[in-house]
Formats: C-alpha cells, structure tokens, sequence
C-alpha cells in the first residue's frame, strides 16, 4: 500500500465529518445579512438621494456621478462595518467565469494624512486591462483599455474583507466583453416587446419582467483523491477509468439520505449563501454517486445569474473546508449521469400576471396561448442558435447521455396542452372548441378554453420542456453562465413578439377585431412551428432521423454548432433587439472556437502525461511481475506442464503488450495531431482540427487504458478508480 493511490484513499477514509455550528438564528433572519439591500440603502443614503436612485434602478434610467458620490459614501460606510477594507469591481468575463481587482479603501487626504477613501467616480466605473481577457479580436494585446461599470440593479455585497459591486464589462471602444452587458439589453429588449403584447389584455401591464430559477447539478469528490488525479486537478474530469460495477443502476442514491458529511457541507453552503441573499431553497442527492443538487427560489434574470455566479464560487471555498473538491464539468465521469444547470424561465407583469401560467377564464388562457405560441415560434425559428448557446467541449460529453437531454432543441408541452394547439390549429375562428378533460371546459373570447394548471407531465429527455407555468431549458451545462442561454432566449421571444404584435396590429387596422386577428396569427403560428413539439423519447434513433425530416438542427460538432451565431437569422435577431451587434457576435465565436481548442489542448496533453507517467510503468511492472512468475514456473515444472501454467499468464502478457502498443502509437499520433492543430492560425478551423482529429484518438486511448485498468494487478495501479472516487464519503 505504498502508492500514491493508497495514500489518497487512507486519507479520504479519515476524513470526518466537519461540525457545522448552526446559525442561532433563522433564515429569515439572517438571509441578506451581508448585501447592501434597498432597506439597507435606507439607513445610509440620504431619503432625497434614494428616490432618485431607485428611480434609475426601476427605469432603466442613467446614473448621475452626484448620487454615485452619495451612493459611495453610504456604500462604503455599510461595507466598513461589515469588515470590508477593500472594494472591486465584480463582472463576469467571457471566461466563463468570475473576475475581481482589490484596492484598499486606504487613501491619503489633501494634507497627506490616511484615511479611508471611496468615491462615486470609483464605484461608478474603472478600468480592468482589458486585453488580458478573452475579446474574440474586439481588443488587441497592445490595446489595454476596458471598463468596467456599475450595475445599480444588482445589489452589492461583503465576501470576507471585500466590497463587491456588480458590474458590467465592455471594451474602450463599447463592444460587450461580458455576459451581463448583452443580458441587461435582453431584458430590456423582452420588457419592451412583452409589455405590447400583454397591453392587448391589459392595459394597466406596464412593465415585464424575466424570471430564472437555475438547478445546480454538481459532483463532490474526497480531496485527496482528487488530488491524485491529475486529470482531474487540470480538466475538471476523468480522462480515463472504467465503469464501477455498481454505479447509478440500482436509482439507490436518488433523493436517497444525504451522508453526514455531506450534509455538514451544505450546510455551511446554504448559510453562507443565505447571508449573500442568495434564497437557496432545495437540496437533495442526485441520481449519480456522489452527485447532487442545489436550487433556490426563483429572481428576476440578472439577479439570478449573478447568484449563481457567486454560488459556484461559493461552493468551491466551502468544499475546501470539508476535505471536498465540487465538480461542476458537465461529464466528470463516463457511464453516469452528467451535471446540468436546469434553467427555468419565466415572465411575469407588473399586475402580479404569469404569463406562462394557465388562467382563470377564457379571456386570460388567450393571453396565456399567445406567449405560448410566440415562445413555440421563437425556439422553433431560433433552435440552431438555441444548442449554440450550451454548447461546449465539456458540455458534448453530457448531452444526449445518462439522462442528460440530446443535442436537438425541441419542445415538450404535455398531452393536455398538446391537444389543446392541435385543436386551435383545426378550428375555425368563428366556432368554439371543446376539449374533454379533468372537467368542464368552457368556450370563451377568441375560442380559448380553460387550460387546467399543472397540465403536464415532465420528459427528461427534452431539452426545453414546459412544465406548468414555465419553461425549463434543461440542456445548459452545469459550469456555463447562465446568461448564454438566457440571453438568446429573450432575445428570440422578443423578436418574435414584436413580429407579432405588427402582424396582429395589420390584421386590426384592416378591420378585424382585435380576438379574431389574435386568434388567427396564433392558429398560423401552431400550424408554422409544429416542428418542434416532441412529446416522445429523446434518446431514440427514430427520433434523431425524425428530427430531421422536420429540419431541426442535428448537428453534433461543436466547433460547426458556434456558427449558427453567425447565422442570417441571429445575426438579425440580435441586431433588431439592439442585444449583439455583428462584430459582438463575432467575438463571441472567436472566443468560442478558441476556448474549444484549448480545452482539447489541455486534455490531450494530460492524457498523454498520465499514459505516460502512470499507465505504461505500470503495464510494464506487471508484466516483468508475470514474465518472472513464468520463468519460476519453468524451473519448478516439467517443460509440458509448465507451459501448460505459464499459458494463461502468457496470454495475459500478450494482452497487456497488445494495449499498450496500441496506446503508444495513438499518443504519439495524438501529439503530432495536437501539433499541426495548434499551428492553424484560424480559430474555427483549429477547433474543427481538434474535433475531427485530436478527439477521436482521446477516445481510442481512453478504451485501451480502461481495458488495461481491468486487466493489470489492482496494487499497481496508481491512479483513484471510479469504484473510489464515487463511493467515497
């Protein structure tokens, strides 16, 4: 027991439970406890101050530098009592993931004296280096400005001894470097059109807002054991292993009774989160080993995303304290489930409306069809660019595997709500419909019946389903920002509203009534967009094929999935919703296709590092252990029956050289194919290199390996298998 392997699991087998001091007060209480929140503002800012500022954080309005330096004073002297002696500026690069500069409130006064200073400019905007961030092309190396900006709708918050203000990212030149910059427009693009819409029904809807409820899936592993995987140190998953006997079969893990420690670890995280105002709410086990999920009450979208942001953040520091490392990688394990970020989305009005929910009456349900029925149109129209928005090299693993859904965007409604478009799409505009159901249904304004609440079942292969009074876009990976998707999605939906609302309107000012032009637009749009209503199993191969006879996107290679943002169609999208212009989108493919081949980069050398450095020494030590126990067996037998002991042991011996000859030859042909890849100047035909030709040998290699892992002796195999690396608590 001598190797690194056996080290990690003694040290993993000691790991105890670490105790979590409950709080001594309740959730409510201490929910927003470090958040600069509008009750908070009240204590600080002076009353005429935040009129004006909650003014600007209602209305989209612009912010004065004389209520920043207000603002700033009251920031600063909440955030100093709260321990912070820093401040920065918290956003969201295209990196995925989160970026902060510290600087010290420490300053000097005119006569030179110390003191602690914190200004309106400063919390108003400062410069990052821009260059050094992901930017697609937008800045070159040698030009270095980039600004980062207040974000007034998303509060500040204190992490241990730092003020973090919310902040947009954009070049010197104004091009988003972020996800929150185009997220802000989307939202503001959706409110716009929606509230048309919605003024059909109500006039009193004055504004609309986008709602995200996201489910963080994610995997714990023991630290030690992480720490002697290296490819899971350096790629977030394991390049190689072979299935555990026991995984996920048995569904035994499943909402199944949450290990102590594990359960001290979420403990700590929903404190944590709680005093960061983050409303998390739901935590069970997933159906994975060791895989489990978290998931709070819904907010409004930008909100949402940063909190999701600033969990996975979270998890990784309190991991830590419990000898744990969190795994978000979508696929950190073959031959069980991958981690998604389940996001549901949502709109809802001013006057307290969902508008994805069923109504009360007739009148209401015609509302609720409408948004159905653009949303059906606008994934339908937009399905190709949708999959672009979650696909990634880490995402490709997960999708279509193990429960995750497959990488065809199409829709699922429900037998009831399925009926329901079928017979609107048969109807005639000037006769009532019937539909059988749990009971009565009633005719009502523009034919709409009264459509039940909860009317459907759930499909866990759909990628974007509807489930009651919202749609889950269940294809987002469990490490991506939120905002991708979101933001493509609003975007989408309020082209399409806004398509509507002018063809409704034409409809109107040539004389029709107003439920007759609503009604008839929608019926066209059911029969338009029937294409993408799946109900059945996402998995089948009769579904792929039929899939595309309907003319869905089918595609599978990422590098190929990231050019539908530079579609005709999305290309206009955006424009007209003023959310990407066309060099944006550009930029954003650029750092697509780029983050797409270093990841590969990445694997690929350390799957060669691993083959190299752990699996063939010890191929090789086993066989000179087999070699010598043959040779033994030749001066103890008879020659005939030594060869007759030594011919399993031969066999093996055969067997093992087999795999590792053939392991040979694939890393060296996989080095020299990384090589010519990493030599293509242009970042979508490097990543299509990576794609055609590195990933293909990844996966040759991975199978010998996993062959040898079950055939070499279990004392010399230095590396954490799955059966430890799942089962440990």
């Amino acid at each position: 027991m001598s190797n690194i392997r056996f080290d990690a699991l003694k040290m993993a087998w000691e790991h105890k439970p670490v105790m979590v001091e409950a709080p001594t007060e309740k959730a409510s209480v201490i929910f927003a406890q470090k958040v600069f929140t509008r009750e908070k503002m009240k204590e600080y800012i002076a009353s005429n101050i935040l009129d004006e500022l909650f003014e600007l954080m209602d209305n989209e309005k612009t912010l004065s530098r004389d209520i920043a330096n207000s603002v700033a004073i009251g920031m600063k002297k909440w955030a100093m009592e709260h321990g912070a002696t820093h401040y920065t500026h918290w956003f969201q690069p295209l990196t995925g993931g989160t970026a902060e500069k510290h600087d010290a409130f420490f300053d000097f006064d005119s006569e030179g004296k110390p003191m602690e200073n914190f200004s309106g400019s400063v919390l108003y905007q400062q410069e990052p280096d821009a260059s050094s961030f992901p930017s697609g092309g937008i800045r070159n190396t040698f030009e270095a400005r980039g600004y980062s900006a207040w974000d007034p709708s998303s509060p500040a918050f204190v992490i241990g001894d730092r003020l973090c203000i919310p902040t947009i990212f954009v070049a010197y030149t104004g091009e988003a470097l972020d996800y929150k910059t185009p997220l802000l427009r989307s939202i503001s693009a959706m409110n716009k059109a929606a509230v048309a819409v919605a003024n059909y029904f109500d006039r009193n809807v004055k504004h609309v807002t986008t709602y995200l409820g996201w489910e963080q899936e994610y995997f714990l592993v023991d630290e030690s054991l992480f720490a002697a995987r290296p490819d899971l140190v350096m790629t977030g998953r394991t390049l190689m292993g072979h299935y555990s006997s026991k995984n996920q079969q048995l569904d035994d893990h499943y909402f199944g009774i949450i290990p102590e420690r594990v359960l001290a670890f979420m403990t700590e995280l929903e404190i944590e989160a709680q005093k960061l105002g983050i409303p998390v709410k739901t935590r069970h086990n997933e159906v994975a080993p060791n895989q489990f999920e978290l998931a709070p009450i819904y907010e409004e979208a930008n909100l949402g995303s940063d909190h999701n942001q600033l969990l996975m953040s979270l998890m990784e520091q309190v991991a830590r304290h419990h000898h744990f490392r969190v795994l978000l990688h979508e696929k950190p394990y073959g031959g069980v489930n991958g981690s998604g970020k389940h996001c549901n989305w949502s709109l809802g009005t001013n006057t307290g409306i969902n508008l994805f929910a069923p109504g009360k009456n007739p009148y209401q349900n015609l509302q609720f069809v409408t948004f159905l029925v653009n949303v059906l149109k606008a994934v339908h129209r937009h399905n190709a660019l949708l999959k672009a928005t979650i696909a990634s090299a880490t995402n490709a693993h997960r999708l279509g595997a193990n429960e995750a859904p497959p990488a065809i965007i199409s829709v699922f409604l429900g037998t009831q709500l399925t009926e329901a478009l079928n017979q609107i799409k048969k109807a005639d505009v000037d006769k009532g419909i019937i539909i059988n159901a749990k009971k009565e249904m009633k005719l009502g304004v523009g034919n709409i019946p009264e459509i039940l609440l909860d009317n459907t079942d759930r499909n866990r292969t759909s990628p974007f389903a509807f489930t009651g009074n919202r749609f889950e876009f269940r294809a987002v990976g469990s490490s991506a920002n939120c905002s991708a998707a979101v933001l493509a999605l609003n975007s989408a939906v309020a082209e399409q509203l806004t398509l509507f609302r002018e063809e409704v309107d034409g409809l109107i000012e040539r004389g029709e009534a107003k439920e007759k032009a609503l009604f008839s637009v929608i019926k066209r749009y059911i029969n338009e967009c029937e294409a993408i209503r799946f109900d059945g199993n996402g998995y089948s191969d009769e579904w792929k094929e039929e899939a595309q006879k309907r003319g869905l996107d089918c595609e599978t290679s990422v590098p190929l999935i990231i050019d539908q943002y530079l579609s005709e169609s999305a290309v206009k999208m955006f424009s007209t919703t003023n959310v990407l212009s066309p060099a944006e989108l550009e930029s954003r493919c650029e750092v697509k296709w780029e983050n797409y081949s270093l990841k590969l980069q990445i694997e690929s050398r350390v799957l060669g590092d691993l083959v190299i450095n752990h699996v063939l020494p010890a191929a090789k030590r086993y066989q000179s252990v087999l070699l010598e126990k043959m040779m033994h067996t030749k001066q103890v037998f008879e020659a005939r029956e030594a060869m007759a002991l030594n011919e399993q042991d031969a066999s093996l011996v055969r067997r093992i050289e087999a795999h590792a000859s053939a392991i040979i030859a694939d890393v060296d042909k996989m080095t020299k194919l990384r090589v010519t890849a990493n030599h293509i100047d242009n970042q979508r035909e490097r990543a299509l290199a990576f794609h055609d030709t590195v990933v293909p040998i990844m996966e040759d290699i991975r199978k010998h390996v996993d062959e040898l892992e079950m055939w070499i002796d279990d004392q010399l195999w230095t590396l954490p298998k799955y059966r430890e690396l799942l089962f440990i608590r």
